[in-house]
């Protein structure tokens, strides 16, 4: 794939970047022609997207079917009041031109099936999930198992959030093996409550590990699940390993 230059502007915009060790001027033009599908426009999602958008990444698409209520607003920090009603992707997608209008943001406003999500998948250099629900996060992996694609997990309730990056290349883990360990559980932030900033600190999490992956710097965070408890302060990290009854990693 040819990378684009960057020109003067970008160069002083992403001077940052450019300057740092194993990043430089290749890192930057990686973002540049990088395309980033990030499911679900909740707490996660728009702590991921402002990050992605800011730092340069070439093509950003949104897909959530839901609107913005109020009971959103206090960690949705990318929806004001006069969003309430509105799609998430078509206010986020308002909000994030304003960060950086050369990022192309496609937006699609609907539930993802198994078969679209297939297809967007395969569009894609890298996933990122910041859904809320078991059965959206399998659907997610499978097509990302299928496709070959990286994706990167993050998940936040009550005070707690978890960060993960499933590679798929044939070797490690994929979300299945991990999600296989917890079974059928089906907490959602309705029933068991969120603190506004976890949210915030895993999706910014997310947003670093999809950008060390298209850049190419850096370890990620793979066959491994990184912990973090809110409420007292404390981070974990432990190995995951593919599951022997997964049927798609491990067939």
């Amino acid at each position: 794939m040819t990378l684009p230059e960057l020109t003067r502007t970008q160069l002083l915009r992403y001077s940052r970047h450019v300057m740092l060790p194993n990043f430089d001027l290749l890192g930057q033009e990686r973002l540049l022609a990088s395309k980033v599908l990030v499911i679900g426009m909740g707490g996660l999602g728009c702590a991921v997207a402002p990050y992605l958008v800011g730092s340069g990444v070439g093509k950003l698409t949104l897909v959530d079917d839901d609107v913005v209520d109020g009971h959103n607003l206090p960690r949705q920090t990318l929806y004001q009041h006069d969003d309430i009603g509105v799609a998430k992707v078509d206010a986020a997608q308002q909000r994030l031109r304003s960060i950086n209008a050369d990022t192309d943001i496609i937006t699609i406003a609907q539930r993802a099936d198994a078969e679209l999500l297939l297809t967007l998948v395969q569009q894609h250099d890298v996933v990122v999930d910041c859904c809320d629900n078991l059965e959206t996060r399998n659907a997610i992996n499978a097509a990302c198992v299928k496709a070959e694609k990286p994706l990167v997990s993050g998940a936040a309730i009550r005070y707690e959030g978890q960060l993960s990056v499933f590679l798929n290349q044939h070797h490690g883990p994929c979300y299945q093996c991990f999600s296989l360990l917890f079974g059928e559980q089906q907490l959602s932030c309705m029933e068991s409550g969120i603190l506004a900033p976890v949210v915030g600190v895993i999706g910014s999490m997310q947003a670093v590990e999809t950008l060390k992956l298209i850049a190419q710097v850096g370890e990620p965070i793979a066959a491994q699940v990184l912990l973090y408890d809110g409420l007292h302060g404390d981070w974990q990290k432990f190995k995951l390993s593919r599951h022997p009854q997964c049927t798609l990693c491990n067939p």
